[in-house]
C-alpha cells in the first residue's frame, strides 16, 4: 500500500467553515461586560505540590470588552481561511433549524428573573443507565424510579458563554434548572441500551449563548451521559451539541458541579471569557492533588505513582519485587495512582487487592472498559480458562511434559467439541456477555484456537523460511536489524561483563552466502541479525537459577535475491564460568537431517523463546503500554476537554489506563501470568527497567526506527524520505503508509490551531502538559537531551504523530497477532 493511497478522514475539528462566516457571527451582537480585577495563577505540574488548603476556585481574570456574542476565532493557513470550531457546530448550523419557542402576544411572553424575554430551548439527552456486565442494575433502577417520584431527578443548567456575572469574577451566568423528563415512564430494558429523554430549558435572551451545561444527578445510581443536543438556541447557531461521554454519579459523590462544554475547540487564550473559570476548575478537580486518601471510582482523579505495587512482601521474601521508578537503578514510567495503603512489612510497597477483586482496582470510571468491551473481555477470560481445563487434567494424570509434537497438536485438535449455536438466534440474545460466550467463530469454549501458521500445514513452522519470515511479519517484527560489523560486537561494558563479542566466524556462514564473501555481503547490505545477546546476558545467571534454561542468542540471516531471508547461523551463549566475565558460546548452522537437523531445530527453538519473551515484555508491554500511560495521565490532568490537542490524542488513549491497571493486578505482578509463562520469570520487570534506561521517544518515529535498525536508507525522493532494503517487509511497508497518513493528518489538524511557533510557546496548557510528561510521567529520564523543546509547530506535530503511531499502529503490530 502506497502512502499516497492511504488517507484518514479529517476530524470534526478540522472541517473548514465557509468564508466570511466567522466575521458575520462576530459582528452580530457585542455585549458590554464589566471588567473584573485581573489576577494570574500558576499551575504546578508536580503531583504532590498542592495541599488540601489550596483554593478550590481560580482567581478572576479580566475579560476583554466588548465580547462577541459567538466568540469564534479564525486563522489563515496556507492561504486558506480555517476556523477553530468542531464539526458538530459547523454542520448542524442548518437553515431549517427550529426557531426559539416564543408566544405571539407580548403580555404572554415568558420573562426571566431579570425581566428580560425568555425562550424555551428544547434538548435531547442520550444516556445509558447503570448496569453490571450488560445487565441493567435493576435495584439501582428501582431506587432511581423512587427518587424521581420524590422529586429527586436529574437536573440540567445551561451556562452562558457570552455573559459573565461581575459579582462572581465574570463566571458565566447560570440559567434556570431544567429537569430530565420521562424517566419514570420510560420502560427499563433488560440489557444496557441507550435511552433518549427530553429536557426543556427556560433561557433568558439577556444571557446570550450557552457554552456549557451543569448536570446534577440526584438519583441513587450513576448513568453514562453520551450527549445533549439543544434545538432553538438564540443566535446564529440554532443547534448546539454537547458530546459528554462520561459517567455521572450522584451529587453526593462530588464536592463540585459536573460541567460539560459544547463541541467547540479552544486554546486557553481563546476560551470565551465567562467559561475560563469553569475550564480551570475542571482541570483542578481532575488532577485531584488535594486528595490524599484511597481513591474511589467516582473520584475522577488522575495522578502518578511508582511501580511499587508489583510485589507481595507480606507473603514472604519470594514475592518481594523492587520498586520501579524514582531511582537511577530502576527507572520506569509512572503509573496511575490508586491511594491504596502500604503493605504491613514494607511501607514503600503499596498493598494490592485480591485477584477476585481485580476489576475493583481504582481507575477513573471514564477510563474503564465500556459495557460491550468488558463483556467481551470477561467472555474471553472465561473461554481461556475453559480451554486449559482438558489439557490441565491430562497433564495432571499423564505428566506435565510433552512427549511428542503430536501431544502438542492435541491441544488444538482434541479437547471438547461443542455444537455450534445458531448465529441468527445468538444475535437475538440481549446480553453481550452471553452472545460472546456462544460465538462459533474465533475463541471457543473448551477448545484452543488453531494457530494460523499450522492451519494450512502442520510442519510449516519447522522450515527455515518460516523461521526467518516471522522476523519480518510475525508477532515481533520490530527487532531485526542490518549487520554493519562482522563478527557482531557487544555494547555491554567489558569492565563488568568481559568480552561479549560474537564468536561467529566467516567459515561458519560463507558456505551459505550464495557465492558471496562476508565482505561482499556486508557491502551490499545483505546481512541481517536478530540480536538478544546484550539484553539477556546480564540476567542469565539469575534466570537459569530458577529452573528455566535460556541462552543469549544471535541469529545471522542473508537477504537473498528473491527478497526473502534465510538463516545462516545461530550463536547461543551463557555467562562465563561461575557466572563471571566473558561468555561461553556455541555456533549452530542450518541442517535438515539426522542429529544435526534435530540440534538445528532446537537452536531455533531457543531463539524463538528469546524472541517470544522479549516481544511480550519489551516490544509489547514496555514500548506500547507502560510508556504510554504517563501521556494519558498528563493529557487528562493538563489539557482541557476543549483543548484541540486533547481532542486529537484522547481517542488513542482509550482503555490504556484500565488495561495497564489490570496487567499490574494479574499479569506482571509477583507470581502473575507473565512471570509464570515468560522466561525472565521474577526478573521480568527488572529486565524491562534496564531496557527503559535507553528509551527515547523520538526513536519510535517509524522512519527513524527503520533507519536506526539499518533496514532502510535515506531517500529524499520518497514521500517518507526512506527506502526499504527489504521489500517484502509487511510491518515496514504498511507501517510507512500509515505513518505518512498520521503525519499528514496531524500536520493539517495542528495548522488550524497553531499558525506559528509563537502560538505553541504561548499555549499554557500545552506547555504544562509537556513539562509534566517530561518531569513527572517520565521523570527518571527528564535530564536526557533528546526531549523536544516543544517550542515549535514542528515539535508539536512530530510528538503527536509518534504518540498516535505508538498507541495505534505500532501496538496493533505487536498485539493483535497473538
Amino acid at each position: 500500500m502506497e502512502a499516497s493511497q492511504l488517507k484518514w478522514a479529517k476530524p470534526a475539528a478540522a472541517i473548514r467553515r465557509p468564508r466570511g462566516s466567522v466575521e458575520q457571527h462576530a459582528s452580530t451582537v457585542a455585549l458590554e461586560t464589566t471588567p473584573a480585577k485581573a489576577h494570574c495563577h500558576a499551575t504546578n505540574p508536580t503531583p504532590t505540590s498542592l495541599s488540601s488548603k489550596v483554593l478550590l476556585f481560580p482567581p478572576s481574570v479580566a475579560p476583554r470588552s466588548p465580547v462577541p456574542l459567538h466568540p469564534l476565532a479564525s486563522r489563515r493557513v496556507d492561504g486558506r481561511r480555517r476556523t477553530r470550531v468542531m464539526a458538530q457546530t459547523t454542520l448542524q448550523r442548518v437553515a431549517d433549524a427550529p426557531a426559539p419557542t416564543r408566544v405571539d402576544k407580548e403580555e404572554d411572553q415568558p420573562q426571566g428573573d431579570g425581566g428580560s424575554p425568555a425562550v424555551m430551548i428544547k434538548g435531547t439527552v442520550v444516556l445509558i443507565k447503570s448496569n453490571v456486565v450488560g445487565f441493567n442494575n435493576f435495584w439501582k433502577s428501582f431506587l432511581d424510579w423512587v427518587d424521581e417520584l420524590r422529586g429527586n431527578g436529574v437536573v440540567f443548567q445551561l451556562v452562558s458563554a457570552t455573559v459573565g456575572d461581575p459579582d462572581k469574577g465574570n463566571r458565566g451566568k447560570v440559567g434556570k434548572p431544567a429537569n430530565l423528563q420521562g424517566w419514570t415512564t420510560t420502560p427499563t430494558s433488560l440489557s444496557a441500551v441507550e435511552y433518549r429523554f427530553n429536557v426543556t430549558f427556560e433561557w433568558e435572551e439577556a444571557l446570550g449563548i450557552p457554552g456549557a451545561v451543569i448536570v446534577k444527578n440526584h438519583h441513587n445510581g450513576e448513568f453514562y451521559l453520551e450527549s445533549l443536543i439543544l434545538e432553538g438556541v438564540p443566535g446564529p447557531n440554532r443547534r448546539l451539541h454537547f458530546d459528554c461521554n462520561s459517567w455521572v454519579y450522584p451529587v453526593r459523590a462530588y464536592n463540585y458541579d459536573r460541567v460539560f462544554f459544547t463541541n467547540d475547540a479552544y486554546l486557553p487564550g481563546d476560551m470565551p471569557e465567562p467559561l475560563k473559570a469553569y475550564r480551570w476548575e475542571e482541570l483542578f478537580f481532575l488532577r485531584g492533588d488535594y486528595i490524599t486518601r484511597q481513591l474511589q471510582i467516582p473520584d475522577r482523579v488522575y495522578g502518578y505513582a511508582y511501580y511499587n505495587n508489583l510485589g507481595k512482601p507480606d507473603k514472604g521474601p519470594d514475592y518481594v519485587r523492587p520498586v520501579l521508578g524514582g531511582s537511577k537503578e530502576y527507572p520506569y514510567p509512572r503509573r496511575a495512582r490508586t491511594g491504596l495503603p502500604p503493605t504491613m512489612s514494607d511501607l514503600n510497597a503499596e498493598s494490592r487487592l485480591p485477584l477476585t477483586k481485580s476489576l475493583n482496582v481504582y481507575v477513573p470510571r471514564d477510563e474503564r472498559f465500556s459495557d460491550v468491551k468488558l463483556s467481551d473481555f470477561l467472555a474471553w477470560a472465561f473461554k481461556s480458562g475453559t480451554q486449559a481445563l482438558v489439557p490441565a487434567a491430562q497433564a495432571y494424570i499423564c505428566g506435565w511434559n510433552f512427549q511428542t509434537f503430536g501431544d502438542q497438536m492435541q491441544l488444538y485438535e482434541g479437547s471438547i467439541k461443542l455444537p455450534e449455536f445458531p448465529e441468527n438466534i445468538r444475535k437475538l440474545i440481549p446480553f453481550e456477555l452471553f452472545r460472546e460466550l456462544l460465538r462459533s467463530d474465533g475463541e471457543q469454549l473448551f477448545k484452543l484456537p488453531m494457530p494460523q501458521v499450522i492451519q494450512a500445514s502442520k510442519i510449516a513452522w519447522k522450515t527455515d523460511e518460516e523461521f526467518a519470515r516471522e522476523m519480518l511479519a510475525g508477532l515481533n517484527p520490530v527487532i531485526i536489524k542490518r549487520l554493519e560489523t562482522f563478527p557482531p560486537v557487544s555494547n555491554l561494558d567489558p569492565q563488568i561483563y568481559g568480552d561479549q563479542n560474537s564468536s561467529i566466524t566467516a567459515a561458519d556462514i560463507e558456505k551459505n552466502l550464495n557465492c558471496l564473501t562476508v565482505h561482499e555481503a556486508l557491502e551490499n547490505n545483505k546481512l541481517f541479525i536478530l540480536d538478544y545477546h546484550d539484553a539477556l546476558m546480564p540476567f542469565l545467571s539469575r534466570i537459569n537459577s530458577t529452573g528455566s534454561q535460556v541462552y543469549a542468542s544471535r541469529t545471522l540471516l542473508l537477504l537473498q535475491d528473491d527478497g526473502t531471508l534465510k538463516p545462516l547461523a545461530i550463536e547461543l551463549s551463557l555467562p562465563g564460568d561461575g557466572g563471571h566475565k566473558g561468555a561461553v558460546s556455541k555456533v549452530f548452522t542450518p541442517a535438515e537431517h539426522d542429529i544435526e537437523g534435530a540440534v538445528w531445530q532446537l537452536a531455533k527453538a531457543f531463539v524463538t523463546v528469546d524472541d517470544s519473551g522479549y516481544h511480550q515484555l519489551i516490544s509489547h508491554w514496555l514500548n506500547t503500554h507502560a510508556i504510554m500511560e504517563p501521556f494519558a495521565i498528563a493529557t487528562n490532568r493538563q489539557l482541557s476537554v476543549v483543548h484541540p490537542i486533547y481532542k486529537l490524542l484522547k481517542p488513542h488513549f482509550r482503555d490504556t489506563i484500565f488495561i495497564n491497571a489490570q496487567a499490574r493486578q494479574v499479569l506482571i505482578s509477583a507470581g502473575g501470568v507473565l512471570e509464570s509463562t515468560v522466561f525472565p520469570g521474577k526478573y521480568a520487570m527488572e529486565m524491562s527497567s534496564v531496557v527503559y534506561k535507553s528509551w527515547k521517544l523520538t526513536d519510535f518515529a517509524l522512519p527513524t526506527n527503520l533507519l536506526n535498525r539499518g533496514v532502510a536508507v535515506k531517500d529524499p525522493t520518497s514521500p517518507t524520505k526512506v527506502k526499504l532494503l527489504i521489500e517484502d517487509y509487511p510491518y515496514a511497508v504498511d507501517g510507512l503508509a500509515i505513518w505518512s497518513a498520521i503525519q499528514e493528518w496531524v500536520e493539517e489538524y495542528c495548522a488550524i490551531y497553531y499558525p506559528s511557533d509563537k502560538t505553541v510557546k504561548g499555549d499554557a496548557e500545552l506547555q504544562a502538559w509537556w513539562k509534566e510528561v517530561r518531569e513527572v510521567g517520565h521523570g527518571d529520564l527528564k535530564d536526557e537531551t533528546w526531549w523536544p523543546r516543544m517550542d515549535t509547530v514542528a515539535d508539536l506535530t512530530h510528538v503527536c504523530t509518534i504518540i498516535i503511531w505508538l498507541a495505534s499502529a505500532e501496538h496493533a503490530a505487536v498485539n493483535f497477532g497473538q
